[in-house]
């Protein structure tokens, strides 16, 4: 690949990092705004948990479907139009009469939830196709800066969008995001139609290609195993993997759901003071610890690995178990930067240790993996908020991401195992961008790589 090939790439990877930031901003001002909206127009709080149920259970549909969804289309095209719907969804909430508010609220949940996921999907495992071998760490790294800086802005600034605008206000800069979002996928050099196999046949050909990989070893042509199932049985370690991001997923509702009760027991005056100090810091980690893993990756030539993941989830979980101990201000904030960093630290991780699985594997391990964080995600919202009328924010958050940090263990462990045959560094993955035949231990046929197999482009 020449300069001139990376640097375009490069630039047009940032457009794209630029609108998901935007659109970031949006659904995370909408968090507020359409809780906030849902309660306004039901009167029952009941009526929240089931928007929020809706939401996370089409996410989890679309998770399961998401490998299907691109055999069949473009990464470009799936990415376009999931930006383009959930911006058509909150048109027709802005639009819809008083009688058919409600129900047009739970499609908007529903519509919001499995776009949305469609789109990190596409995005995650299209990756290295956009940016090229060596680096993936970097573009996952200016991704999760984005969207932490995108959090923080739309949590903020949602009291004063609802309160001074309106809600009409909030969902119409929401949809002007997404389909700021969509403009920008336009940008990618991609194909926008139907997926296409190399030898030039349509989407519906190339599905048959990938689920030969489905098919028994017998060669009987029938489909035994789910190929999500297979891309977690090629390689090590990766269930363990995926497993441990469904149990952080549980951990992450129970501080999310706990902050707000904290919140207002350390200040009953103030409570969303607390709020908006820890989630600055938190974002504030994330970003820094970004630029310090770019550093890294430019420098060695490698990107945090397997284990990495592993020792980044025990220290997250451990962080925020201490932001709720009741510690001073002063200890509260260092641990909340320290939470942030270690937060970006795994999902960067993470995201770059699937993308070395090949191009089939890896959009069924991300595909199946957004099912996984939707599902513990989803369990951990109903389980906690009940516990929290009972036990202390403390209790319920220790033992949600205790359980994180005994899983975490457990895969250290098991990576640990794996390393000395290997002879890998710890905490990294051999270096970014080598190619099919310098792949040493990394390769399908030479080894294996932390669980990961090396990605053939």
């Amino acid at each position: 690949m020449t300069s001139g090939t990376a640097a375009l790439q490069e630039r047009r990877y940032r457009i794209l990092v630029t609108g998901y930031a935007i659109s970031s901003y949006g659904t995370f001002l909408n968090v507020v705004a359409l809780s906030l909206y849902v309660y306004a127009v039901t009167d029952r709080a009941l009526a929240v948990g089931v928007f929020m149920a809706v939401r996370l259970a089409a996410g989890f549909v679309a998770g399961l479907a998401a490998a299907a969804v691109l055999a069949r289309w473009s990464a470009k095209g799936v990415m376009f139009w999931a930006n383009v719907a959930q911006a058509a969804a909150l048109l027709l909430l802005v639009l819809a009469p008083d009688g058919f508010r409600t129900g047009t609220l739970f499609a908007v949940s529903a519509v919001v939830g499995a776009s949305g996921t469609l789109f990190m999907v596409t995005l995650r495992s299209s990756i290295p196709d956009m940016v090229g071998e060596g680096r993936h760490t970097w573009a996952n790294s200016l991704m999760v800066s984005g969207r932490s800086m995108a959090m923080v802005a739309g949590f903020a600034s949602s009291g004063v969008v609802v309160s001074l605008l309106g809600y009409t206000a909030a969902f119409l800069v929401d949809m002007a995001t997404f389909l700021v979002c969509a403009l920008t996928v336009l940008l990618l050099p991609m194909p926008m139609g139907p997926a296409r196999g190399d030898d030039g046949k349509d989407g519906k050909d190339n599905q048959g290609g990938r689920d030969r990989q489905e098919e028994s070893a017998d060669g009987s042509g029938r489909r035994r195993v789910p190929a999500a199932l297979v891309a977690l049985g090629a390689v090590p370690v990766l269930g363990l993997m995926v497993a441990l991001r469904g149990i952080d997923a549980l951990g992450s509702s129970s501080h999310n759901a706990a902050l707000p009760v904290y919140s207002t027991e350390r200040d009953a005056d103030n409570p969303a003071v607390f709020v908006s100090v820890f989630w600055c810091v938190w974002a504030l980690g994330n970003v820094l610890v970004q630029q310090v893993l770019q550093r890294y990756t430019k420098r060695t030539g490698r990107s945090v690995g397997a284990l990495g993941f592993g020792l980044g989830t025990i220290a997250m979980s451990g962080t925020f178990i201490l932001a709720f101990a009741g510690l001073p201000w002063a200890a509260t904030v260092l641990v909340a930067l320290l939470a942030g960093a270690a937060d970006g630290l795994t999902e960067v991780s993470y995201t770059s240790h699937l993308q070395t699985l090949p191009s089939p594997l890896r959009t069924h391990a991300f595909g199946l993996s957004a099912t996984v964080e939707n599902l513990g995600f989803g369990v951990g919202m109903i389980v906690v908020a009940a516990a929290l009328d009972v036990f202390t924010p403390l209790s319920v958050v220790g033992v949600a991401h205790g359980a994180a940090i005994v899983l975490a263990l457990v895969y250290v462990a098991r990576v640990l195992r794996g390393r000395p045959a290997q002879g890998a560094v710890p905490g990294s993955e051999e270096p970014e961008g080598k190619g099919k035949g310098e792949s040493g231990a990394g390769s399908a046929r030479g080894g294996h790589r932390d669980g990961a197999e090396v990605s053939g482009g």
